[in-house]
């Protein structure tokens, strides 16, 4: 009903149940590129399940942006985002290491302790993001409370293609493997500070040499990209406990 007394018409309903396509339609690209890399996995193909989460990184960082930029973010929009990253980067970079690398721990008589670490690191993919969810607005938009999901699994399925490439198979680095797992799984729900990007490049106009370093970085990725790409999120999760004890040292030091 209207303040008017009359009835709101048909069209008035349908549109507010209407969803937004664009964005949807990038998330919907990021859950295919995820559900993907689990049926490489499944079929011993790890090279191109590490490179479909890999996609599927690129495709979730899209999504958001475009929502944004095009006025279209929905609480729909949100609540599907989250569903394809659990997918996307919880259950399918668990997956992955567990097929090519984590199956091996049970075979060298230590129990369950493979599955159970791809476990944990599925499990800390939800805690993570349904953390993530409930403090959206309440946080420093520059910076995540914990390692984002998509690093997490883009760590895990480097570290496969990596050493895939390399030539290892996943029972040579088995307690590498578990390592990385179990390290990737508590970097997410602990309490360190991660710069987001979220903020670079979105309103302000940046420096020529800052493009310019862009595209070198780009050149240089395309030169060996498993390697680089490993070492860059390496880098990257390792930044939060870095300047965690950074900040720990000036503080006592002060």
């Amino acid at each position: 009903m209207t303040d008017s007394g009359k009835t709101d018409p048909p069209h008035a309903k349908k549109r507010s149940r209407a969803i937004y396509l664009l964005p949807n339609l990038f998330t919907t690209a990021a859950l295919f590129a995820g559900f993907y890399a689990i049926i490489a996995a499944i079929n011993n193909r790890f090279e191109y399940a590490a490179i479909a989460v890999l996609v599927a990184l690129v495709l979730d960082g899209l999504d958001g942006r475009i929502a944004r930029l095009t006025n279209t973010s929905s609480a729909f929009g949100a609540e599907y985002d989250s569903m394809s990253d659990m997918v996307s980067f919880g259950i399918a970079p668990a997956l992955i290491m567990y097929e090519w690398s984590l199956h091996a721990v049970e075979r060298q008589g230590f129990g369950k302790a493979g599955w159970l670490a791809a476990f944990l690191f599925a499990a800390c993919a939800a805690l993570r993001l349904a953390r993530f969810n409930v403090q959206v607005g309440k946080v420093d938009k520059r910076f995540f409370q914990g390692l984002a999901s998509p690093s997490a699994a883009a760590l895990l399925v480097c570290t496969v293609w990596v050493f895939h490439d390399t030539g290892f198979t996943g029972s040579q680095v088995a307690w590498f493997s578990m390592i990385v797992t179990v390290g990737g799984a508590l970097l997410m729900v602990s309490n360190f500070a991660y710069y987001s990007f979220k903020d670079f490049g979105a309103a302000q106009r940046i420096p020529f040499m800052a493009m310019l370093l862009l595209v070198m970085i780009f050149v240089f990725a395309s030169i060996d990209p498993p390697k680089v790409l490993f070492a860059g999120f390496a880098l990257y999760c390792l930044s939060g406990p870095l300047h965690a004890g950074w900040r720990w040292m000036r503080k006592k030091r002060g």
